[in-house]
């Protein structure tokens, strides 16, 4: 009943409308309940028939960050590491708690870049990052989860956010979503207001060449629209946007060329076990696979130790 009356409002009026919607609607269910399955089949073709074109790029290397990252990374493993010490560290907030630094070399990722456009090319099965992003690869498909995003994020970003994020997970982090999108003039070209199903983000530009295709970072999502003034931040190449994963943003469109980027949700099950970020409920859990959205049937210990 709540669901016809909410429809109502939305305009259905006619009893073929209602009935057009609800298939829509349980379409839609039914693909999110095989997401698991049809990623696990897509994974296994892929490491049948595709050919990687730079294999390097899957195992992450200390010679692919940037000489500022590694720095800021190392106060922040040390035993004075302090919130203050690495503000001084990090460039002026983008927008409130957003903060912007260096994270890859040019040269890893122009590699990276080839790597991803070849298997663009490929015969090989993609599945798409999410209902918004249109063009883009779930890297986990592709191989890149046990070599390269998670070392990368519990060696290098879990020290970071354990300092910047200790009240909205940081300091628990032990599980991330990662993908690439990609922006293009004949393709998306934006990509609207909305917030993560993460703790905390991070948003790398890998490039390529473009123009315009800022950012733009609201507030909170519990803040209503009408009381947020948003802030417009210019993404360049190689540098990383770390940010709350509730915080409001989108990418304005790019107005030529080309750009890709790295996002990795990051996911903290002390904190969504409790409260599931999207729907701010209580979760009912089904088993799933990997990482699945995040989700553990007990919480996890918090992680004091970096590596």
């Amino acid at each position: 009943m709540l669901m016809l009356q909410l429809l109502g409002k939305l305009g259905c009026v006619t009893d073929q409308q209602f009935e057009d919607v609800l298939n829509k609607i349980n379409q839609e269910v039914d693909r999110r309940r095989r997401l698991a399955v049809t990623s696990i089949e897509r994974a296994a073709v892929i490491k049948d028939v595709y050919q990687p074109l730079h294999p390097h790029v899957y195992h992450l290397q200390e010679s692919y960050l940037a000489p500022k990252f590694k720095q800021i990374i190392e106060f922040c493993r040390s035993s004075g590491a302090s919130q203050e010490g690495v503000f001084d560290l990090l460039e002026e907030e983008a927008a409130p708690r957003v903060y912007r630094f260096s994270v890859f070399e040019k040269s890893f990722c122009e590699d990276l870049l080839e790597e991803l456009e070849h298997f663009e090319q490929s015969s090989a099965p993609k599945g798409r990052p999410n209902t918004m992003n249109h063009y883009g690869i779930l890297l986990n498909e592709l191989g890149f989860d046990e070599g390269f995003i998670t070392p990368l994020r519990e060696q290098y970003l879990h020290p970071l956010t354990s300092l910047l994020y200790p009240d909205c997970g940081g300091r628990c982090l032990d599980s991330h979503k990662a993908f690439v999108v990609k922006y293009d003039m004949n393709e998306d070209l934006d990509l609207s207001y909305h917030y993560d199903n993460a703790e905390v983000t991070l948003n790398v530009s890998l490039g390529k060449d473009f123009t315009e295709g800022n950012l733009y970072f609201g507030d909170m999502r519990q803040v209503p629209l009408s009381e947020t003034e948003c802030s417009e931040v210019k993404h360049r190449v190689t540098e990383g946007l770390l940010h709350r994963g509730q915080h409001m943003h989108g990418a304005l469109p790019i107005s030529s060329g080309q750009r890709w980027n790295l996002i990795i949700w990051m996911r903290a099950s002390q904190e969504r076990n409790n409260v599931c970020p999207m729907c701010n409920r209580r979760p009912t859990l089904v088993e799933g696979d990997g990482f699945a959205d995040g989700f553990t049937k007990h919480s996890a210990p918090l992680l004091n130790a970096f590596y």
